[in-house]
């Protein structure tokens, strides 16, 4: 990125120095439980990108967030798990300027990505310590992320100080309500959590032929006994299944029991979405 530092460190108020490697400052020495977004990301570096996939994302960002680009352009954002960057890219082509964050070597994808946008600025860092003073963004959104830590509670009591007064938070997470498909999707994941990741991607391939393979009478049914990816594009299935199967932490909520995390953290005008588990909220003035 022209006029950007790539190298070098930055020190912070109490001395403390990160290293800055290949354009991206590093918070963190490691991708800790995130290893495997890492892996998927920088091999799926732009399936996801809208300038690949005919505005998916930013039909999917419409519908988690409820945010138009009204709603954000001008406007200080944070982007709580970027992964390779497909929402940093919508919202920074809407005119914010963004703070993309991530725990993984995604970063690295999201920088290649979204490189020559002076709105978006890229780092690593863990969701549970990140580098940001409190009250810096007008708007905070976290897609398809929280449930994938450790504690998804813990996680989002972290993004909430960060808000400015007025300010609006965002979160995507995945439901508990499907349980039939994930009783037999977590019995796999006792197993595939563990193993290594080229095995468990190649494994991944097997979504390709089972999408076909569930419509067929009698056979379907045998086939739903391992639940993959129904993305109507070979290359997203692969990628889907991986990202379902490989992750340690995977958490399932209501909108209830979300609405409760917002409500104690004193949000208001709190909305429930039509995209479970997406519940959106404003920090009181």
């Amino acid at each position: 990125m022209d006029g950007r530092i790539t190298s070098g460190s930055i020190v912070c108020a109490n001395h403390h120095s990160f290293p800055i490697e290949r354009g991206i400052p590093r918070f963190v020495d490691s991708e800790q439980y995130a290893e495997n977004f890492g892996f998927e990301w920088n091999l799926h570096r732009r399936t996801q990108l809208d300038s690949e996939a005919e505005h998916e994302s930013e039909t999917a960002f419409r519908l988690k967030t409820g945010f138009a680009p009204e709603d954000v352009a001008g406007k200080v954002l944070l982007d709580a798990g970027c992964g390779m960057g497909r929402y940093s890219e919508v919202v920074s082509r809407w005119g914010a300027t963004v703070a993309s964050v991530d725990l993984s070597l995604a970063v690295d994808a999201a920088y290649q990505n979204l490189d020559g946008r002076d709105n978006v600025h890229v780092a690593q860092a863990d969701i549970f310590r990140l580098p940001f003073e409190d009250s810096t963004f007008d708007v905070i959104f976290s897609i398809g992320v929280l449930h994938h830590t450790p504690s998804t509670r813990r996680a989002f009591e972290q993004l909430t100080p960060l808000l400015k007064p007025g300010g609006t938070i965002a979160i995507w997470v995945y439901s508990s309500h499907d349980r039939g498909a994930y009783f037999a999707s977590d019995i796999w994941r006792k197993a595939t959590t563990r193993m290594p990741k080229r095995l468990l991607y190649a494994l991944s391939h097997v979504a390709v032929p089972l999408h076909h393979l569930r419509r067929v009478p009698v056979v379907g049914h045998s086939a739903a006994l391992i639940p993959v990816s129904g993305h109507p594009n070979p290359t997203w299935r692969v990628l889907d299944t991986f990202d379902w199967y490989s992750p340690q932490y995977q958490w399932k909520h209501t909108h209830e029991e979300v609405r409760m995390w917002f409500e104690e953290q004193g949000l208001v005008d709190i909305r429930i979405l039509d995209a479970p588990i997406a519940v959106r909220g404003q920090k009181a003035l």
